[in-house]
């Protein structure tokens, strides 16, 4: 299943920063990958490098397609709450704990 990360929390417009090809079928399951692989938690995600200055980048997925140019070689920010996530025609928003679908 394919996910298009939206970052629209802290931007002036949407910004579709990646596509995230999942192994999941569930759609649950599909954001979490998707939203675990767009965050910086050991590296960047954004920097499509297994190394970043002799350090293993664990950010890397393969997985990841970025889609947003990077600034001055530094990486994207990491999806935050009040980013959207698309799934076919059905439109997520990163809440507080877990995603609601946007009506």
């Amino acid at each position: 299943m394919k996910v298009a990360v939206i970052h629209t929390a802290f931007e002036d417009a949407p910004n579709t920063v990646a596509f995230v090809e999942t192994p999941f079928a569930v759609v649950e399951e599909a954001l979490e990958y998707a939203y675990r692989w767009t965050n910086n938690v050991m590296g960047s995600w954004s920097i499509k490098e297994k190394v970043i200055n002799g350090e293993d980048n664990g950010d890397y997925n393969k997985d990841v397609t970025v889609m947003a140019p990077l600034t001055d070689g530094y990486g994207l920010r990491s999806t935050s709450v009040g980013d959207h996530m698309l799934v076919g025609n059905t439109k997520y928003i990163v809440a507080s704990f877990g995603f609601e679908e946007l009506v």
